[in-house]
């Protein structure tokens, strides 16, 4: 297990995370952890832009709450729940951590938000999807905030059924999100009344997709949609180019989760045309511009949903603790119910009793080379989608804080 962790006191000097004597009189540090993916596949998805984020939020609320600094630590979890969990224990039970923040990798996420549950802290999602989350796996005590598989599922496959791209095959993730997302996606697509005419699941570490993306070819679908995350749906959008899946409009290849930096990695000429849903775009308006040009600073990348993400729930959650002038996760987490979010990731957000943040979400087709206009210049809006249709209902929940 990596025991580095990246600490930092906002305007003070490093502080060990072994030398905590104050905080039995609740004067030392207030902690925020982001526990995320510092090294593997999920790491340009989250890693260190999480990081950033979380510290920017802390940073613009002053580096202080209730009287006390507040200090962000970093760890890496490899992917592994089990490490995680680990983590999170450690972090709740004996570092003053309050929250822990991004949680990429579905399978990680659910196993950090039922800890959260059992030590009475909260938890806040941004890199995972997996709608268990806000369903079977709701706790009162964590928030998913930025997007997930029913909200990605249903801009993106509403908007190609429109298109009468009627029959669909799968590459799917062999993990909790990549299912997630399959099912959430194939729900849509019958609704519409369109057809599943194959689906397979790889490794979520498999090198090679080369014997998966010929079945789908083989298979004739109108859409190739690749349920998955981080390097491997990377190779497997270029080897699709590579194979000439797309060539002459035979099929369309579409990321059911494409991340900013995926399309980065990709460049232009071979993700152009993909159809994506998202949460966040840097260049939707005025606001995001501005925020978006602070992280650049910083990262030298542009930031995406989970970055914007991560910044605007921290900063909720620093407001809601301030608001109610304690730390006490009830009062906290009602605090964050009543209070809606309006920053600029989003208008008039809520989150409800599932735990769910709903907002509009947003379609997008990438550019062309010809149509951008420089560096992170990828997106054009296709469809907006109001939060009232981009989330699974209330009524259709199988959440136990929702069933009763």
């Amino acid at each position: 297990m990596t025991s580095s962790i990246t600490r930092r006191t906002l305007g003070a000097g490093a502080l060990s995370l072994t030398a905590l004597p104050a905080l039995a009189q609740g004067t030392g540090p207030i902690r925020i952890g982001v526990l995320t993916d510092m090294s593997g596949q999920f790491s340009d998805q989250a890693g260190e832009g999480a990081a950033t984020a979380v510290r920017m939020a802390v940073q613009d609320h002053g580096g202080q709450l209730l009287g006390r600094p507040v200090e962000v630590v970093v760890a890496d979890h490899q992917n592994r729940p089990d490490i995680a969990v680990s983590r999170a224990r450690e972090w709740y039970d004996r570092h003053d951590v309050h929250l822990i923040a991004n949680l990429i990798n579905s399978a990680v996420a659910l196993a950090v938000t039922s800890v959260a549950r059992e030590r009475g802290r909260i938890a806040i999602v941004n890199g995972s999807g997996s709608s268990r989350l806000t369903n079977e796996g709701c706790t009162p005590n964590s928030i998913h905030y930025a997007y997930d598989t029913v909200a990605l599922a249903r801009g993106t496959a509403t908007t190609l059924m429109r298109e009468n791209r009627q029959s669909w095959f799968f590459l799917t993730a062999d993990y909790a999100f990549g299912h997630a997302l399959e099912s959430d996606t194939m729900e849509v697509v019958r609704g519409l009344g369109g057809r599943v005419v194959g689906a397979v699941r790889y490794p979520v570490e498999s090198p090679d997709l080369s014997s998966f993306l010929l079945r789908a070819q083989g298979s004739g679908a109108q859409v190739v949609a690749i349920a998955g995350s981080g390097t491997v749906f990377i190779n497997a959008v270029k080897a699709a180019h590579e194979f000439g899946l797309r060539r002459g409009g035979r099929q369309t290849v579409v990321g059911l989760l494409t991340w900013l930096p995926d399309v980065h990695a990709l460049g232009l000429e071979v993700a152009q045309g993909m159809v994506l849903t998202n949460g966040f775009y840097w260049d939707r308006d005025e606001e995001t511009r501005a925020w978006a040009r602070r992280f650049l600073a910083i990262r030298n990348r542009m930031p995406h949903m989970g970055d914007a993400g991560d910044y605007s729930s921290t900063a909720h959650w620093l407001r809601a603790v301030q608001a109610e002038g304690t730390l006490d996760a009830t009062a906290v987490m009602q605090r964050m119910r009543e209070t809606p979010i309006n920053d600029f990731f989003a208008k008039n957000g809520r989150i409800r009793m599932d735990g769910r943040m709903v907002h509009e979400m947003y379609v997008y087709e990438v550019k062309s080379p010809g149509e951008s206009r420089g560096a992170w210049d990828y997106y054009k809006l296709r469809a907006t989608v109001p939060a009232e249709e981009a989330y699974r209902p209330l009524s259709q929940s199988a959440c136990p804080l929702v069933r009763g």
